[in-house]
């Protein structure tokens, strides 16, 4: 069974940083993408970040541009995101999903596996 396992969330202040893990267990995936989304509390999941494993490529919400950093240990095993000068809007339930394919997409609809997520909340 493919399984995602989500760590680093927590309780900071604003301006403070976290970084994300995200490790696939159950099988190797191949030319696939892996991103995050993240869901507040009465509003839909919206799209954060998405690197394509093999070749790197990485692209952005405008929301989060210039702040945080989606990627992946040179093992190609464990994705990460980190995320720095946190604002209390960036609270929410973070999740970690799996795309079968190598070409990155912003739709939540359009992945095949998902993690439990990782709760961040950044006070004011």
């Amino acid at each position: 069974q493919v399984q995602l396992v989500e760590s680093g969330g927590g309780l900071v202040q604003a301006g403070d940083s976290l970084r994300l893990s995200c490790r696939p267990s159950g099988r190797t995936f191949k030319n696939h993408v892996m991103a995050w989304f993240r869901q507040a509390p009465r509003k839909r999941r919206e799209y954060v970040a998405a690197i394509s494993w093999d070749a790197g490529a990485t692209h952005y919400a405008d929301a989060v541009k210039d702040r945080f950093i989606i990627d992946r240990d040179n093992a190609k095993t464990t994705g990460y995101l980190q995320m720095d000068s946190l604002k209390p809007e960036d609270t929410a339930t973070y999740f970690c999903a799996v795309l079968e394919d190598p070409h990155i997409a912003t739709s939540d609809r359009a992945y095949d596996y998902w993690g439990q997520g990782t709760q961040v909340t950044v006070s004011s």
